[in-house]
């Protein structure tokens, strides 16, 4: 390692959430037992990146507060500087909602950057349409994000990109990100190739950003996390590292066996095993990437 990451990181993907179900309550129907850990805070994160220093991050919104963003918007209030947030706003709805245009310009107002959109795989097709984002809602949240410096962050699996691809086509200056390397596996240290090349075909649009992550996840085998190299290293070349964010997931639904020591092996897997890098390809992916797109600067 020749660079210093010491209060430098960001990461580009974390949950969290409060213990104190009365200030902060679970939306209709949701109970404690859904939640994946019983408290993950920014100061619970801030104790699995401790090594590293003052680690900046981007909270998506956990499933379980629905619409209420409040937790979050007040985590970016108290340190808008470290943090930033990535909101929910319906496209598709069966009840009465602001516009989802409307809904993301107000959120942006309080530090949510980026907007997430489950793909048409992780969700029910609305009247069975095989183009999942054929509706005016989501025209509008293209249109917004483009006009507005928004991003818009997809959970979607490899049979989704296409769908992307046609989107981003028609909305060539909207920001996309795509979550978790588009749900892309490394098994028995082999991933899919045509699913990877989908993806990386997807390069050719400007301002499409993946996320590299999570790290501990991707693979099936523990820390170096080696058998990831050669998949980090297609997606790296297809977009190049400054359209590609380092994240952990950390809050998500797959805990790390061992927090500090786990969440360390993801950074020193760019940092020191990733010998295809430069250092700025390093400091691209592991803060320079996700401050120029999420902190917008």
């Amino acid at each position: 390692m020749t660079i210093d990451v010491r209060d430098k990181l960001l990461d580009a993907h974390i949950h969290v959430h409060s213990p104190d179900f009365t200030k902060y309550p679970l939306a209709p129907g949701f109970e404690r037992s859904d939640l994946w850990y019983p408290s993950m805070t920014t100061d619970d994160y801030a104790g699995y990146a401790r090594r590293f220093g003052t680690v900046r991050a981007n909270l998506v919104q956990p499933t379980w507060y629905g619409l209420d963003h409040t937790y979050i918007i007040d985590c970016i209030a108290r340190a808008p500087d470290q943090y930033v947030g990535t909101g929910i706003v319906p496209a598709v709805s069966d009840v009465a909602l602001p516009p989802p245009d409307r809904a993301m310009l107000r959120l942006s107002q309080q530090g949510i950057r980026a907007f997430r959109i489950r793909g048409g795989s992780a969700r029910g097709r609305f009247g069975g349409k095989t183009n999942w984002l054929d509706y005016p809602g989501y025209d509008a949240m293209f249109e917004a994000a483009a006009n507005h410096g928004l991003a818009l962050s997809f959970l979607i699996g490899p049979d989704d990109l296409p769908e992307i691809d046609r989107m981003c086509s028609r909305f060539p200056d909207t920001r996309v990100v795509i979550d978790h390397v588009a749900g892309i596996r490394v098994r028995d240290g082999r991933f899919p190739a045509d699913h990877v090349d989908t993806l990386c075909s997807l390069a050719r649009h400007r301002n499409v950003t993946v996320k590299l992550g999570p790290l501990h996840v991707l693979g099936d085998q523990p820390p170096p996390f080696l058998d990831l190299l050669p998949l980090l290293r297609r997606v790296i070349d297809a977009f190049g590292p400054d359209r590609c964010m380092w994240e952990t997931d950390i809050g998500g639904p797959v805990p790390m066996s061992h927090p500090e020591e786990v969440y360390a092996a993801t950074v020193k897997l760019i940092l020191d095993h990733a010998d295809f890098l430069s250092d700025g390809d390093r400091e691209s992916i592991l803060y320079r990437t996700a401050q120029r797109m999420l902190f917008w600067g």
